[in-house]
Formats: C-alpha cells, sequence, structure tokens
C-alpha cells in the first residue's frame, strides 16, 4: 500500500481545522461592530460577555486541536513505520468525516445530541486507529 496515502487526511483535518480558525475573526469583528464585545473581554480568553454566536466558532476550533493531535500523531506514526493499511487508511478517513460533521453540527444547528454522537463516534474510531498502529509495531518487535 502506498504509505503517503495516510498524509492526505492529516491535510484534510489540517484544511478544516484552518477554516474554523478562519471564521474567528470574521464573527469577533461583526460582533464589535455591533458593540456586543470589546477588545477588553478577549483579553484572558472570553469573557462571560461574549456572545455565544462568538464563543462557539472559538470552542469548536479549539476541540479541533486537543483529541485531534493523537490522530495526527498516530497517522504519522503510522508513516514512519511503515504501517499504512486499508484499515488504517479506513479509520484515518472516518475519523476526520467525523470530525467535519461534528463540526457542521456544532457551528449549524448545535443539537447536543448529534454532537455527542459524532464525538463519540470519532473518539472511537481513533481508539481503534491506536489499536492498529499499536499491533503494527508490537508485530514489528
Amino acid at each position: 500500500m502506498d504509505q503517503i496515502a495516510i498524509l492526505y487526511p492529516l491535510f484534510a483535518l489540517a484544511t478544516w481545522t484552518f477554516g474554523v480558525l478562519s471564521i474567528l475573526p470574521v464573527v469577533r469583528i461583526r460582533a464589535a461592530r455591533r458593540g456586543e464585545v470589546r477588545a477588553s473581554d478577549f483579553r484572558l480568553g472570553e469573557s462571560a460577555a461574549v456572545p455565544e454566536s462568538v464563543r462557539l466558532p472559538n470552542r469548536n476550533y479549539m476541540n479541533l486541536l486537543e483529541l485531534p493531535v493523537l490522530f495526527y500523531v498516530a497517522c504519522l506514526m503510522l508513516f514512519t513505520v511503515r504501517g499504512v493499511t486499508p484499515t488504517a487508511l479506513a479509520l484515518a478517513w472516518n475519523y476526520v468525516a467525523l470530525r467535519m460533521l461534528h463540526g457542521l453540527i456544532h457551528l449549524g444547528y448545535n443539537n447536543v445530541l448529534h454532537r455527542l454522537a459524532a464525538f463519540a463516534a470519532s473518539n472511537a474510531v481513533l481508539i481503534v486507529l491506536w489499536v492498529v498502529a499499536a499491533m503494527h509495531i508490537h508485530h514489528m518487535a
């Protein structure tokens, strides 16, 4: 299997992360122009005065910098040890799809149960990806 294929899901999730990041200045500037926030509301991150419409994209962005770090590590590890298999690649793409679905729900209609389902499913896929990586490394020893 072409080992480089595991890098494409990484690029896809990074692109999604940068896309969510690009929303932040738009919603913050819009809220500032409307007088909904002041610069001081962001001095220590976000104060309670920051409206939900401004906090939500920031929270989603922060989500993309938390557990996905383990996704990047697992994929890079598999790439490094030449452990990319069709199963690992399918898991990686499923993880990306579920994280994007989570983001679309979060930034869209924000149904907590739907969002939780996507989040939990993505975490399950990530755990399986780590098991696959661990098994490959164990068999190398």
